[in-house]
């Protein structure tokens, strides 16, 4: 894994374009440590920054195509490129390198930018064609790389974070006031938009070609379910899960191409540890795993994670995270998601990270991805049960329902049907609404919101983040089936704009380690989404053809304990602590900022340090407006961190 930076515009001589591309790629320097690179052309420069995985000695980047017109910087992995480069050589193409890069470069040669529809991984490169002046930008479809870009004097300046884009002389970070609002709706910014005013992200399965000082940006993939009068594919559950398994199976075979060694997370969840049990038996030496223990009992998983170990028979290693730890690494942490974030979840996966580097290792694959294309996130079941008790709303039986979805949340069990029934309620009158499923999440989140200060809510205007969000769907929503629905909105908008990227890329990649999701292979992702809805949920129960395929592979235990999703100490971790979140959350440094009410946000602030949070809305409001003051202080520094007008 790696970073790319660049540019395509006007020339402005090479001594001041090396020295921007040094400046960009040096901020770059965490996602590759081994080795760095630059090319300067006449109307393109492309700067690179490598983390040696595959083709070590002779991968160096940019790459240029051997008739010398064509140049690459790549960020990523392409997890086919031995049968594609196999292919290209019967076809008469001669390689000169071992690496994955390379074949990237043959592909454009031979089909120009429609080449990403044959590329298997995870990626995010910038090709610049010397020869049709053209310079092509490309993101893998899942969203795992980023790629932001903007506009500066009618030159495109582009990096795989936006600190490289910040080195671009009169680019100034500025809070983009929408985004805020969706972060405190969605979790994450609406692609292409991103936390800062002015500057954009690629959105995932997107290129965007720029020639003539022009740029266009198109999907090359999307995501797409049957319609819900179609059975899909009507093959038996035992055929369907014996498929999920086999091509699970060649995801984790192609992601274990490296010249490094790679290693795999245990989370004790089933989706880490399908991965781990079937990458153990291809890894002859031995497979090397890696665990977050908690010393708070409430979000420990380490009993699990030790009946994995001992099954496989794996080398593991553990670092046990301790709530205060939360305190201690956010300002890092909020540094590397380069965004707000309303959960402190990224903190344990950063410490991790750190910890799988400084055990020698670069490369782990995880089980992210489950959850969203195999429905194993309680959000699915909550909204069954939803629709159940919106066909008898007056039911007091119904709403206990509710209680078993939530078995590790022991205020809710103490809760009457009617406060079930409230607090689940959102929109139950409007079942067909797009958002469904989602309404009490939004609700939930969004109340956040009423710290936002009156400057804020000025600008906004009004604007309503879910209606975008709804606004952006395809037109064939409305004809799946509700389960696709919800999967389609989790996996387009949550899992490439929060998990992918601030408990992702982000924080792996702070350290120099390179994730890999066999979950999220492109054959699996698609096949999932043919799969009928009463294999993926079961009742109340998510991920049921996985379970099926898991048999053999996971401990009974495993894969039948409830689902526990991953969570992190959220504003109890900071309880009590001085320094940089008293400076930060104190009176005058809110009224500074000027994005949020120092005096409601100042009661929040004093119940939460007095670990008298009530429940999610409390934390996330807690950690969203101390995010967002560490965001402000990390990148916009002394400069107005938002442009106060109202929105038209």
């Amino acid at each position: 894994m790696c970073g790319v930076a660049g540019y395509c515009g006007p020339a402005f001589g090479a001594d001041n374009a090396q020295a921007l591309l040094r400046d960009m790629t040096g901020a770059l320097r965490h996602r590759g440590p081994d080795d760095g690179g630059l090319y300067i052309g006449e109307a393109a420069g492309l700067g690179h920054r490598r983390l040696s995985v595959v083709g070590i000695s002779d991968g160096h980047q940019p790459m240029v195509s051997a008739d010398g017109h064509v140049h690459i910087s790549y960020n990523g992995e392409i997890f086919n490129y031995v049968e594609l480069r196999d292919a290209m050589m019967q076809r008469g193409r001669i390689f000169k390198t071992s690496s994955d890069t390379e074949v990237i470069l043959h592909l454009y040669e031979e089909l120009g930018p429609d080449c990403v529809s044959l590329l298997n991984g995870d990626f995010a490169f910038a090709i610049w064609d010397e020869r049709r002046k053209r310079m092509m930008l490309a993101r893998d479809r899942m969203g795992v790389r980023p790629l932001f870009h903007s506009w500066q004097n009618g030159t495109l300046y582009f990096a795989s974070e936006v600190k490289a884009l910040l080195e671009v002389p009169g680019l100034v970070a500025r809070i983009d006031p929408v985004a805020l609002d969706q972060i405190f709706t969605l979790w994450a910014p609406i692609a292409p938009r991103t936390a800062f005013l002015g500057i954009s992200q690629l959105p995932p399965a997107h290129i965007m070609l720029i020639e003539g000082g022009e740029a266009a940006s198109r999907p090359y993939w999307n995501l797409e379910f049957p319609d819900a009068n179609d059975p899909g594919d009507d093959r038996s559950e035992a055929a369907l899960a014996e498929e999920l398994r086999a091509l699970l199976d060649d995801a984790t075979r192609i992601r274990l191409r490296a010249d490094v060694p790679v290693g795999s997370y245990l989370s004790g969840g089933i989706d880490s540890s399908v991965i781990a049990a079937m990458a153990a038996k291809k890894v002859p030496q031995g497979l090397r795993t890696f665990s977050v223990t908690f010393t708070d009992a409430d979000y420990d998983e380490s009993v699990y994670q030790s009946q994995m170990v001992e099954m496989l028979g794996t080398t593991h290693t553990s670092v046990q995270f301790r709530a205060s730890d939360t305190a201690d690494l956010f300002p890092e942490v909020v540094s590397g998601t380069e965004q707000p974030i309303l959960r402190t979840a990224p903190s344990p996966l950063y410490r991790l990270a750190d910890h799988v580097r400084e055990q020698g290792i670069k490369v782990v694959l995880t089980g992210e991805g489950a959850d969203e294309i195999l429905a194993g996130y309680d959000l699915f079941a909550e909204a069954r049960v939803r629709r159940f008790c919106a066909r008898q709303p007056r039911s007091r039986i119904r709403p206990h329902l509710f209680r078993k979805l939530y078995p590790y949340l022991p205020a809710l069990q103490q809760q009457t049907p009617e406060y079930l029934a409230a607090f689940f309620g959102a929109g139950l009158d409007a079942a067909d609404e797009p958002l469904f499923s989602h309404r009490p999440r939004l609700r939930s989140t969004a109340a956040a919101k009423m710290f936002f200060s009156d400057d804020l809510r000025a600008t906004l205007g009004g604007y309503d983040a879910a209606e975008e969000l709804a606004s952006t769907l395809p037109a064939a929503f409305v004809r799946w089936h509700p389960l696709h629905q919800a999967q389609y909105i989790e996996t387009t908008q949550l899992l490439p704009g929060y998990i992918l990227s601030s408990q992702g890329d982000r924080m792996a990649m702070a350290h120099g380690v390179e994730t890999r999701f066999p979950f999220l292979d492109p054959r699996l992702v698609e096949f999932s989404a043919r799969i009928p809805p009463r294999f993926k949920l079961r009742g109340l129960s998510g991920k049921h053809l996985l379970k099926i395929a898991a048999r053999g592979l996971v401990p009974d235990a495993i894969v039948k304990r409830p689902k526990q999703p991953y969570r992190a100490p959220e504003s109890v971790s900071f309880a009590r602590k001085g320094g940089y979140v008293a400076e930060r959350l104190s009176a005058a440094a809110l009224a500074d900022a000027g994005l949020f009410n120092p005096r409601s946000s100042g009661k929040l602030v004093e119940k939460c340090l007095n670990k008298q949070a009530a429940g999610f809305r409390d934390n996330a409001a807690f950690v969203g407006v101390l995010s967002t003051q560490l965001w402000v202080d990390r990148f916009a520094g002394k400069q107005p961190p938002f442009q106060k007008t109202r929105r038209s």
